[in-house]
């Protein structure tokens, strides 16, 4: 975990490597969570039976699950002493799923600070989110994450 002190160090700290998450053990029983939050029952997410015998060997996640997991990654990477008014997600930007991940995988997000640019309501911030998979040469996703902190 990187804390720091105010925005200000935060914003200091453009172009650096923040650090990772702790490694998450995505089950399958938060895939079918998942599967019926969003109505997405697609057989390689859910069919156990036929997805071991499918193109991945298994069932997998949905990218988007694993898309989601960026909201609870981030507070484990960095965080600052000097708490905003609010921290509001303000989209993503260039989104790639790069390898499915299996369930029972275990994932983790490397994250960079890559641009901090003042607007009128705060201070915009976007990160670079490289999601990875143990023991996986390929990482799971990439995405750029935009953050509007509002002092």
């Amino acid at each position: 975990m990187r804390t720091f002190t105010d925005l200000a160090e935060l914003v200091a700290a453009k172009g650096e490597h923040l650090g990772y998450s702790d490694w998450l053990t995505v089950t399958q029983e938060a895939i079918d969570t998942f599967a019926d939050a969003t109505g997405d029952h697609q057989w390689i997410h859910v069919d156990r039976e036929k997805a071991a015998a499918g193109p991945f060997g298994g069932t997998i996640a949905h990218g988007f699950l694993t898309l989601s997991l960026l909201s609870a990654f981030s507070p484990q990477v960095w965080k600052l002493e000097q708490a905003p008014t609010m921290a509001i997600n303000y989209g993503l930007n260039r989104v790639r799923f790069l390898q499915p991940v299996r369930s029972g995988a275990r994932v983790r997000d490397g994250i960079r600070l890559t641009d901090a640019r003042e607007t009128k309501n705060g201070m915009l911030l976007t990160f670079e989110h490289t999601v990875e998979i143990e023991g996986e040469e390929r990482d799971a996703l990439v995405a750029e994450g935009l953050s509007l902190i509002v002092p």
